[in-house]
């Protein structure tokens, strides 16, 4: 009898650590998770505790090998996906963090950024991204400027500045590596999607030092072993939460759109080479030796996060029981600007205030969040078309992919059919198919929840009112 084998797939997102262990056949074996506190010190501000990051990721990894027993001989390999463009500064000769983890919900450099706006179209063109306060550079400048402890760090030539998940590595690997995997190294404007490397004319116009960033390297290596219990783990896979998640039911497929909605939502199509769109991110989703994969992606940077600032401003403690009540309360909501940290794409406005238009009880508020999110989410689908024919399909995932009445509203917005796995969890799935190298068999989602477009005028009606709304908003803020 052929032994076992095991991948795991440590997952570390905005809400959670997380540790999962997985078969060949994509079956969960065993998982593990652990919160994590967000703290936002001043309006635009978004940090977390860094060793809390570390010590809940060590806590979820060693309470799944405590499950698995003896059966954790049976592991392979492990990977490592986390948040894009948050920020980390720490010491190179002992990992210790000279400041907090600066997520990518953080716009603390908003109107710093203002300056480099006759380098759009460079940045864009060198990156595939946006002149964004969400990404990494401003956040590298900002804490270069004025963190006392790493001013001092790169005056002794011992500071490293990077991704998140590079820090993360840094203190999970027992070799210590210092790296950078493309997901996250594109998510810092710093970083040239076609050489694939840290870019020089960027380094310049930031005024950041290629010496205290870590090494590019690609999404798959031989990075070290996870130094956990009694056993070597190899780590063969780092990238970030998003590019994970393409690959959840194997390769992704050029005519269906993916959408993964956590924190944010974020909507994806494959690309067999670059391309830039006006408007959308081009990104470099996973390269190894014989195989890449190019994405156009839209970001909606309120998604679950929406639902916290509504159950943080109206005082809601259980806002998930909230939620399915308003969902099934008859009710025409208002209409919700949902720039709940900042805009994203197609618009990129990082300081328009959230706002309600209209009035309503707390239910009709809460559905309209709801229903902004999906607005949002269907403004990146159409401007996908402007350069891209439209989707087969859409499949969907993450954890407010379980709402029924948002899958429906896409659907009769898109006027595309959605497809719904049982399992919503896409970014440690799609990890673990990265892990076991790519296998030609590899089960897809079985008996998924289909949705189909419908006649549903009156959320055509309003999303032209939110779209006029918003458009107006935009245009009296610029």
């Amino acid at each position: 009898m052929n032994s076992p084998k095991y991948y795991l797939a440590i997952d570390q997102g905005g809400h959670a650590s997380r540790a999962i262990v997985f078969d060949q056949h994509a079956n969960t074996i065993c998982q593990s998770e652990y919160n994590i506190d967000t703290q936002t010190p001043q309006p635009g501000w978004v940090e977390h505790e860094p060793e809390q990051l570390i010590s809940t990721t060590f806590q979820a990894i060693q309470s799944c090998l405590q499950t698995l027993g003896a059966d954790k001989q049976y592991i392979k390999a492990a990977g490592l996906a986390t948040q894009r463009s948050s920020i980390a500064c720490w010491n190179r000769n002992n990992g210790k963090a000279l400041s907090a983890i600066i997520s990518w919900q953080d716009r603390r450099q908003a109107e710093w950024l203002q300056q480099f706006q006759d380098s759009c179209g460079l940045i864009h063109s060198k990156t595939g991204l946006f002149l964004s306060p969400h990404y990494g550079a401003s956040k590298m400048r900002w804490c270069l400027d004025n963190i006392t402890a790493v001013k001092q760090a790169q005056q002794n030539n011992q500071l490293i500045i990077g991704p998140m998940a590079s820090f993360l590595a840094y203190h999970l690997i027992k070799q210590r590596p210092l790296l950078a995997d493309p997901a996250n190294a594109s998510r810092t404007l710093l970083w040239n999607i076609d050489t694939q490397d840290w870019d020089e004319t960027l380094l310049k116009l930031f005024g950041i030092d290629k010496d205290i960033l870590p090494p590019c390297q690609p999404s798959s290596g031989n990075f070290g072993h996870l130094a956990i219990d009694d056993i070597d783990i190899p780590v063969t896979v780092i990238t970030g939460d998003q590019s994970a998640a393409l690959f959840a039911w194997g390769r992704p497929k050029p005519l269906t759109a993916y959408i993964n909605i956590g924190t944010g939502a974020f909507v994806q199509r494959t690309l067999r080479e670059i391309q830039h769109s006006e408007k959308l991110l081009t990104s470099l989703a996973y390269k190894n030796d014989t195989y890449h994969c190019y994405s156009l992606e839209g970001t909606v940077n309120g998604a679950a996060r929406a639902l916290q600032w509504f159950a943080e401003k109206f005082a809601i403690k259980d806002i998930e029981k909230q939620v399915a009540e308003c969902l099934t309360t008859p009710v025409t909501p208002p209409l919700f600007i949902n720039s709940i940290s900042g805009l994203g794409s197609p618009d990129w406005q990082a300081q328009i205030e959230p706002q309600f238009i209209g009035d309503g009880d707390i239910n009709a508020k809460l559905l309209a969040v709801i229903e902004s999110i999906g607005f949002l989410i269907q403004r990146n689908l159409a401007e996908m078309e402007k350069t891209n024919c439209k989707p087969d399909n859409i499949i969907i995932s993450g954890g407010l992919s379980k709402l029924d009445g948002l899958c429906q509203q896409i659907v009769d917005l898109s006027g595309i059919k959605l497809l719904r796995p049982q399992e919503h969890e896409a970014t440690a799935t799609g990890l673990a198919y990265l892990i076991a190298e790519l296998p030609l068999l590899w089960p897809g989602f079985n008996k998924p929840k289909t949705f189909t477009p419908g006649d549903n005028q009156a959320i055509k009606q309003r999303y032209q009112q939110w779209s006029i709304a918003l458009e107006k908003i935009i245009t009296d803020k610029t």
